[in-house]
């Protein structure tokens, strides 16, 4: 009966995700449709926090529901997603105001930055727990980078919604809606494959920095500036597919083009693909390392475990008495 018990606390565990992000989603649009309605710019602060955190906290409650062990508490969770994700953030603007310059790497530039200092509060978050699992690893990871886009995407959206007219909801609103469907495919998949292979090399409860989490440091971090310059890459598609003498022309002296109209379609096809792409690979990566480390395999096999009926009892055995 305990048995029974567990697995049924588990599978509603697993539920709470898809009951987050269905509240949050409901709240969000409420909260539209009363500042819509009443013009109360009060509850714009409301707004930005719905629309920033609901996707990036279902995606941690998902990580933790399927992949978590008894050592990965909701306390460390939130201190993952909150503190994790601040110290990110604050660390990666220093670093980018002093470190980078406008180039053509500039986008792997933050990319290697951003995915070190996830990984720098990702480490300062675990530092007390007992022992290091991949599977932990990854919860974690993904705790720390979807805090980091959640308050990314807060800045973003405050940004957005200044414009030369006044205050845009509507530009908002569009802006957390794209980054709200992505957030799953960015910073909380990019961290968590870190944190994979991060913790998966810990040895006796201490961090190593093997060749395998530097590479997979270094490969997050090409996947993040890939992201990063999808439009970029895709206007480089666009005109090597399709650019006329004189466009490629103006592109070897420096200078950008003007496209015409079937050029803008395919830059918007192109900077779709290569975001699809990038997250295709990431989502690879994953289940890579969760092949390769048998603790997540034992995870993710006893969570698809069917229950055992309990034996029968025959009047002998319930006396005391084998049956014959």
């Amino acid at each position: 009966m305990t048995l029974i018990m567990r697995r049924a606390a588990a599978r509603t565990g697993r539920r709470t995700w898809l009951h987050v992000l269905l509240v949050g989603l409901a709240l969000w649009a409420a909260c539209i449709a009363v500042i819509v309605t009443t013009r109360n710019i009060n509850l714009i602060p409301t707004l930005i926090m719905l629309g920033s955190f609901v996707v990036p906290v279902s995606y941690v409650a998902w990580a933790f529901g399927h992949w978590a062990d008894e050592h990965v508490t909701t306390d460390l969770i939130v201190r993952a997603f909150v503190i994790g994700g601040l110290l990110g953030v604050f660390g990666a603007s220093v670093l980018e105001t002093y470190l980078l310059h406008p180039s053509y790497l500039m986008f792997f530039g933050v990319g290697l930055i951003e995915e070190g200092v996830k990984g720098a509060a990702l480490i300062f978050v675990a530092r007390h727990l007992p022992r290091l699992h991949a599977r932990d690893g990854v919860v974690l990871g993904a705790a720390v980078g979807a805090g980091f886009a959640a308050f990314e995407t807060m800045g973003y959206a405050f940004t957005s919604m200044i414009t030369l007219h006044g205050l845009s909801v509507r530009a908002l609103v569009e802006t957390e809606l794209l980054r709200g469907v992505l957030a799953p495919f960015g910073h909380g998949l990019w961290t968590a494959i870190l944190g994979g292979v991060l913790f998966g090399a810990a040895r006796e409860g201490v961090f190593r920095y093997t060749r395998a989490v530097l590479g997979t440091y270094l490969w997050v971090s090409i996947l993040h500036g890939l992201w990063d310059s999808a439009q970029q890459v895709a206007v480089v598609i666009t005109y090597l597919l399709t650019g006329t003498a004189w466009q490629l022309r103006l592109l070897t002296f420096g200078y950008l083009p003007g496209p015409m109209p079937t050029q803008v379609h395919l830059f918007s096809l192109m900077s779709n693909v290569v975001l699809v792409v990038v997250a295709l690979m990431g989502v690879i990566s994953l289940w890579v390392i969760w092949r390769r480390n048998p603790d997540m395999r034992a995870a993710g096999e006893s969570a698809l475990r069917p229950v055992p009926a309990p034996a029968p009892m025959g009047r002998h055995v319930q006396r005391g008495v084998p049956d014959q």
